[in-house]
Protein backbone atom coordinates (compact mmCIF):
# COMPACT_ATOMS: atom_id res chain seq x y z
CA UNK A 1 0.00 0.00 0.00
CA UNK A 2 2.92 2.13 1.00
CA UNK A 3 4.60 1.72 -2.28
CA UNK A 4 1.12 2.68 -4.09
CA UNK A 5 0.45 6.21 -2.37
CA UNK A 6 4.34 6.95 -2.50
CA UNK A 7 4.28 8.79 -5.70
CA UNK A 8 1.38 10.94 -4.22
CA UNK A 9 2.58 11.64 -1.45
CA UNK A 10 6.37 12.73 -2.31
CA UNK A 11 3.94 15.33 -5.07
CA UNK A 12 2.13 16.59 -1.97
CA UNK A 13 5.48 17.00 -0.10
CA UNK A 14 6.78 19.42 -2.85
CA UNK A 15 3.41 21.32 -2.95
CA UNK A 16 4.44 21.43 1.10
CA UNK A 17 8.02 22.86 0.76
CA UNK A 18 6.13 25.76 -1.83
CA UNK A 19 3.76 26.31 1.05
CA UNK A 20 6.46 26.24 3.97
CA UNK A 21 8.79 28.45 1.69
CA UNK A 22 5.81 31.19 2.21
CA UNK A 23 5.63 31.05 5.69
CA UNK A 24 5.45 33.96 8.45
CA UNK A 25 9.01 34.76 9.28
CA UNK A 26 9.38 34.97 12.94
CA UNK A 27 11.49 36.17 15.83
CA UNK A 28 14.75 35.02 16.50
CA UNK A 29 18.17 35.53 18.34
CA UNK A 30 21.40 35.94 17.76
CA UNK A 31 22.31 33.54 20.65
CA UNK A 32 20.64 31.63 23.44
CA UNK A 33 23.08 31.65 26.34
CA UNK A 34 24.14 33.70 29.34
CA UNK A 35 26.97 34.35 31.45
CA UNK A 36 27.83 35.82 34.52
CA UNK A 37 30.63 37.23 32.34
CA UNK A 38 28.74 39.32 30.29
CA UNK A 39 25.56 41.28 30.07
CA UNK A 40 24.81 41.29 26.70
CA UNK A 41 22.90 37.80 25.63
CA UNK A 42 22.40 38.71 21.73
CA UNK A 43 20.94 40.64 18.75
CA UNK A 44 16.76 40.13 18.64
CA UNK A 45 16.02 40.09 15.10
CA UNK A 46 13.30 38.94 12.49
CA UNK A 47 14.31 35.77 10.23
CA UNK A 48 13.16 37.94 7.56
CA UNK A 49 15.73 40.91 7.29
CA UNK A 50 13.49 43.17 5.50
CA UNK A 51 11.40 43.71 7.89
CA UNK A 52 11.80 45.45 11.35
CA UNK A 53 11.15 44.74 14.90
CA UNK A 54 9.35 47.82 16.60
CA UNK A 55 8.05 47.94 20.20
CA UNK A 56 9.91 44.66 21.99
CA UNK A 57 8.20 44.01 25.17
CA UNK A 58 9.35 41.42 27.01
CA UNK A 59 7.08 39.05 29.36
CA UNK A 60 7.07 35.23 30.94
CA UNK A 61 8.71 34.00 33.88
CA UNK A 62 12.14 35.32 33.81
CA UNK A 63 11.66 38.33 32.05
CA UNK A 64 12.00 41.30 35.05
CA UNK A 65 15.91 39.77 34.76
CA UNK A 66 16.06 41.23 31.42
CA UNK A 67 15.89 44.12 29.16
CA UNK A 68 16.19 45.93 25.39
CA UNK A 69 19.06 47.88 24.85
CA UNK A 70 19.00 49.37 20.90
CA UNK A 71 17.95 45.61 19.52
CA UNK A 72 19.90 43.52 22.14
CA UNK A 73 18.80 41.53 24.34
CA UNK A 74 20.68 42.78 27.48
CA UNK A 75 20.92 40.31 31.58
CA UNK A 76 19.48 43.44 33.83
CA UNK A 77 20.02 41.41 37.01
CA UNK A 78 21.96 37.93 37.47
CA UNK A 79 19.96 35.00 38.28
CA UNK A 80 20.14 32.96 41.12
CA UNK A 81 23.26 30.91 40.75
CA UNK A 82 21.83 27.65 40.57
CA UNK A 83 19.94 28.13 37.60
CA UNK A 84 20.33 26.52 34.15
CA UNK A 85 18.21 28.43 32.15
CA UNK A 86 15.37 31.14 32.09
CA UNK A 87 12.37 31.45 30.25
CA UNK A 88 11.24 34.83 28.38
CA UNK A 89 8.80 35.50 25.92
CA UNK A 90 9.59 38.66 23.35
CA UNK A 91 6.82 40.36 21.59
CA UNK A 92 7.10 42.87 18.97
CA UNK A 93 4.93 45.12 16.42
CA UNK A 94 6.30 44.79 12.44
CA UNK A 95 4.52 46.21 9.67
CA UNK A 96 2.86 42.98 9.07
CA UNK A 97 1.11 42.86 12.48
CA UNK A 98 1.78 41.94 16.14
CA UNK A 99 4.48 38.52 16.56
CA UNK A 100 6.15 36.75 19.60
CA UNK A 101 7.66 33.56 20.27
CA UNK A 102 8.97 31.98 23.57
CA UNK A 103 13.15 31.21 24.23
CA UNK A 104 15.16 29.23 26.54
CA UNK A 105 18.32 31.15 27.35
CA UNK A 106 20.23 28.64 28.65
CA UNK A 107 23.77 29.53 31.04
CA UNK A 108 26.98 28.67 29.28
CA UNK A 109 28.57 25.97 31.02
CA UNK A 110 28.91 24.21 27.44
CA UNK A 111 32.25 22.19 27.13
CA UNK A 112 35.15 23.51 24.98
CA UNK A 113 37.01 20.62 25.17
CA UNK A 114 36.98 19.63 20.66
CA UNK A 115 35.34 16.10 21.20
CA UNK A 116 32.06 15.29 19.48
CA UNK A 117 31.03 11.89 20.19
CA UNK A 118 30.18 10.11 16.17
CA UNK A 119 26.12 8.90 16.70
CA UNK A 120 27.02 9.42 20.90
CA UNK A 121 29.18 7.41 22.71
CA UNK A 122 28.22 3.95 22.10
CA UNK A 123 31.30 1.63 20.34
CA UNK A 124 32.86 0.89 24.72
CA UNK A 125 29.64 1.35 26.76
CA UNK A 126 26.93 -1.05 25.16
CA UNK A 127 24.90 1.05 23.77
CA UNK A 128 23.90 1.86 20.36
CA UNK A 129 24.91 4.41 17.72
CA UNK A 130 22.57 7.09 17.74
CA UNK A 131 20.24 6.16 20.36
CA UNK A 132 19.29 8.26 23.42
CA UNK A 133 21.71 5.66 25.61
CA UNK A 134 24.60 6.45 23.30
CA UNK A 135 23.82 10.35 23.49
CA UNK A 136 23.07 9.32 27.55
CA UNK A 137 26.59 8.10 27.73
CA UNK A 138 28.59 11.47 25.65
CA UNK A 139 27.45 13.42 27.97
CA UNK A 140 28.17 11.79 31.55
CA UNK A 141 31.78 11.18 30.03
CA UNK A 142 31.89 15.16 29.41
CA UNK A 143 31.91 15.55 25.47
CA UNK A 144 31.69 19.28 23.83
CA UNK A 145 29.10 17.14 21.31
CA UNK A 146 27.33 14.46 20.48
CA UNK A 147 26.27 13.88 17.19
CA UNK A 148 22.78 12.15 15.53
CA UNK A 149 21.23 11.65 12.42
CA UNK A 150 17.98 12.78 10.90
CA UNK A 151 15.41 11.12 8.66
CA UNK A 152 11.66 12.12 8.08
CA UNK A 153 8.88 9.41 8.43
CA UNK A 154 6.45 9.04 5.40
CA UNK A 155 3.75 10.86 7.41
CA UNK A 156 6.43 13.66 8.80
CA UNK A 157 7.97 12.49 11.63
CA UNK A 158 11.60 12.82 12.34
CA UNK A 159 13.25 10.07 13.63
CA UNK A 160 17.05 9.51 14.40
CA UNK A 161 18.83 6.59 12.33
CA UNK A 162 21.91 6.70 10.57
CA UNK A 163 21.14 4.84 7.44
CA UNK A 164 17.52 5.89 5.73
CA UNK A 165 16.73 2.00 6.51
CA UNK A 166 16.48 0.29 9.63
CA UNK A 167 16.08 -4.21 10.10
CA UNK A 168 14.77 -3.41 6.03
CA UNK A 169 12.43 -0.87 6.49
CA UNK A 170 12.32 1.92 4.69
CA UNK A 171 12.17 5.17 7.66
CA UNK A 172 11.22 7.46 4.53
CA UNK A 173 8.10 5.68 3.03
CA UNK A 174 7.03 4.19 6.49
CA UNK A 175 4.34 5.42 8.93
CA UNK A 176 5.38 6.71 12.08
CA UNK A 177 3.05 4.19 13.88
CA UNK A 178 5.35 1.43 12.64
CA UNK A 179 8.41 2.55 12.87
CA UNK A 180 7.94 3.62 16.57
CA UNK A 181 7.51 -0.36 17.17
CA UNK A 182 11.35 -0.93 15.57
CA UNK A 183 13.89 -1.77 18.56
CA UNK A 184 17.40 -0.95 18.33
CA UNK A 185 20.05 -3.81 19.08
CA UNK A 186 19.61 -2.52 22.92
CA UNK A 187 15.65 -3.43 23.08
CA UNK A 188 15.53 1.02 23.04
CA UNK A 189 12.82 2.20 20.53
CA UNK A 190 13.88 4.13 17.71
CA UNK A 191 14.15 7.54 18.83
CA UNK A 192 12.16 10.05 17.62
CA UNK A 193 13.91 13.71 17.28
CA UNK A 194 11.45 15.07 19.60
CA UNK A 195 12.08 12.62 22.50
CA UNK A 196 16.28 12.63 22.05
CA UNK A 197 15.90 16.44 22.46
CA UNK A 198 14.23 16.03 25.51
CA UNK A 199 16.70 14.04 27.11
CA UNK A 200 19.80 16.49 25.85
CA UNK A 201 18.39 19.32 27.47
CA UNK A 202 18.19 17.81 30.44
CA UNK A 203 21.73 19.30 30.73
CA UNK A 204 23.85 21.98 29.72
CA UNK A 205 27.56 20.56 28.99
CA UNK A 206 26.84 19.06 25.88
CA UNK A 207 25.90 20.57 22.44
CA UNK A 208 23.30 18.54 19.92
CA UNK A 209 25.38 18.02 16.77
CA UNK A 210 22.02 17.32 14.29
CA UNK A 211 22.80 16.19 11.08
CA UNK A 212 20.04 16.53 8.45
CA UNK A 213 20.08 13.48 5.84
CA UNK A 214 19.44 13.68 2.34
CA UNK A 215 16.08 12.07 2.07
CA UNK A 216 16.12 9.23 -0.41
CA UNK A 217 12.67 10.33 -1.71
CA UNK A 218 14.55 13.55 -3.48
CA UNK A 219 15.33 17.33 -2.83
CA UNK A 220 11.26 18.00 -1.80
CA UNK A 221 11.90 15.54 1.33
CA UNK A 222 15.40 16.68 2.40
CA UNK A 223 13.87 20.75 2.94
CA UNK A 224 10.81 19.44 4.03
CA UNK A 225 13.13 17.76 6.91
CA UNK A 226 14.59 20.90 7.51
CA UNK A 227 11.74 22.78 8.13
CA UNK A 228 10.12 20.26 10.34
CA UNK A 229 13.38 19.88 12.43
CA UNK A 230 13.56 23.60 13.24
CA UNK A 231 9.92 23.71 13.80
CA UNK A 232 10.55 21.46 16.61
CA UNK A 233 13.77 23.10 17.87
CA UNK A 234 11.77 26.21 18.15
CA UNK A 235 8.67 24.44 19.81
CA UNK A 236 10.93 22.67 22.50
CA UNK A 237 12.92 25.76 22.86
CA UNK A 238 16.01 24.29 21.88
CA UNK A 239 17.92 26.75 20.43
CA UNK A 240 20.93 26.99 22.74
CA UNK A 241 21.49 23.24 22.01
CA UNK A 242 21.56 22.38 18.80
CA UNK A 243 23.67 23.13 15.86
CA UNK A 244 23.10 22.04 12.66
CA UNK A 245 25.48 19.86 9.71
CA UNK A 246 24.25 18.17 6.23
CA UNK A 247 25.76 17.03 3.13
CA UNK A 248 23.36 18.66 1.21
CA UNK A 249 24.39 22.04 0.61
CA UNK A 250 20.90 23.15 -0.13
CA UNK A 251 19.56 22.23 2.88
CA UNK A 252 21.98 24.43 4.68
CA UNK A 253 21.14 27.26 3.11
CA UNK A 254 17.56 26.69 3.41
CA UNK A 255 18.57 26.32 7.25
CA UNK A 256 19.92 29.75 7.13
CA UNK A 257 17.22 31.29 5.20
CA UNK A 258 14.55 29.75 7.81
CA UNK A 259 17.14 31.39 10.67
CA UNK A 260 20.46 33.82 9.47
CA UNK A 261 22.21 33.28 12.91
CA UNK A 262 21.72 29.19 12.99
CA UNK A 263 25.04 27.71 13.34
CA UNK A 264 25.28 25.37 10.44
CA UNK A 265 28.20 23.57 8.73
CA UNK A 266 28.79 21.53 5.57
CA UNK A 267 29.93 17.85 5.24
CA UNK A 268 30.19 17.32 1.47
CA UNK A 269 33.94 18.80 1.66
CA UNK A 270 33.87 20.68 -2.06
CA UNK A 271 33.29 23.85 -0.52
CA UNK A 272 36.82 26.07 0.06
CA UNK A 273 36.55 28.14 3.60
CA UNK A 274 36.39 31.38 1.40
CA UNK A 275 33.24 29.92 -0.27
CA UNK A 276 31.71 28.72 3.00
CA UNK A 277 32.54 32.39 4.66
CA UNK A 278 30.97 33.86 1.97
CA UNK A 279 27.44 32.28 2.52
CA UNK A 280 27.80 32.80 6.20
CA UNK A 281 28.38 29.51 7.16
CA UNK A 282 29.45 28.38 10.60
CA UNK A 283 31.98 26.42 9.70
CA UNK A 284 33.05 23.39 7.75
CA UNK A 285 33.05 19.88 8.80
CA UNK A 286 35.15 17.48 6.18
CA UNK A 287 35.92 14.29 6.13
CA UNK A 288 39.76 13.35 7.73
CA UNK A 289 41.37 12.75 4.08
CA UNK A 290 39.44 15.51 2.89
CA UNK A 291 41.29 17.78 5.95
CA UNK A 292 44.60 15.91 4.86
CA UNK A 293 44.30 16.61 1.29
CA UNK A 294 43.91 20.17 1.38
CA UNK A 295 45.88 21.13 4.74
CA UNK A 296 45.77 24.62 4.04
CA UNK A 297 41.70 25.11 4.68
CA UNK A 298 42.21 24.78 8.88
CA UNK A 299 44.24 27.94 8.66
CA UNK A 300 42.38 29.84 5.78
CA UNK A 301 38.74 28.88 7.62
CA UNK A 302 40.29 29.95 11.28
CA UNK A 303 41.64 33.67 9.07
CA UNK A 304 38.15 33.68 8.34
CA UNK A 305 36.55 33.16 11.49
CA UNK A 306 34.81 29.51 10.37
CA UNK A 307 34.77 26.57 12.73
CA UNK A 308 37.03 23.21 11.78
CA UNK A 309 35.76 20.15 12.50
CA UNK A 310 36.78 16.57 11.09
CA UNK A 311 35.26 13.20 10.54
CA UNK A 312 35.60 10.48 11.57
CA UNK A 313 39.26 10.85 13.38
CA UNK A 314 39.67 7.16 15.15
CA UNK A 315 43.30 6.91 14.55
CA UNK A 316 45.87 8.36 17.53
CA UNK A 317 48.22 9.93 15.50
CA UNK A 318 45.39 11.97 13.17
CA UNK A 319 44.33 12.78 16.73
CA UNK A 320 47.44 14.04 17.66
CA UNK A 321 47.79 16.49 13.94
CA UNK A 322 44.45 17.59 14.10
CA UNK A 323 45.20 18.89 18.07
CA UNK A 324 48.38 20.49 16.91
CA UNK A 325 46.28 22.24 14.10
CA UNK A 326 44.23 23.48 17.07
CA UNK A 327 40.62 22.51 14.76
CA UNK A 328 37.62 23.50 17.25
CA UNK A 329 36.38 20.25 16.81
CA UNK A 330 37.30 16.01 16.21
CA UNK A 331 34.48 13.59 15.73
CA UNK A 332 35.01 10.45 16.77
CA UNK A 333 33.72 6.90 17.65
CA UNK A 334 36.61 6.77 19.94
CA UNK A 335 35.45 9.69 22.51
CA UNK A 336 37.03 8.28 25.11
CA UNK A 337 40.88 8.03 23.93
CA UNK A 338 40.31 11.70 22.55
CA UNK A 339 39.42 13.19 25.95
CA UNK A 340 42.47 11.45 27.48
CA UNK A 341 44.72 12.62 24.97
CA UNK A 342 43.47 15.99 25.60
CA UNK A 343 43.11 15.90 29.43
CA UNK A 344 47.36 15.77 29.21
CA UNK A 345 47.91 18.63 27.16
Amino acid sequence: MVNKILPVMVFLLMMAVGSLLAQVAQITLSNYTFSPKRTSVGVIAFTDPNIALQKIVLSGVDARLFKVKQGKLILNQQPAADKKWLDLRISAETKNGPVSADFRLVKDEFLTNKVIAHRGAWKHTGATENSIAALKHAIAMGCQGSEFDVHMSADSVPFINHDPHLGGVSIAKSASKTLSELKLSNGESLPTLRAYLENGMNQNQTKLILEIKPSELGKASSLALSHKVMDIVRELKAQAWVEYISFDYDVCKELQRLDPYVKVAYLNGDKTPAELAAENFYGFDYNLKVVQKNKEWIKQAQEQKLTVNVWTVNDPDAMDWLLEQQVDFITTNEPELLLKKISKL
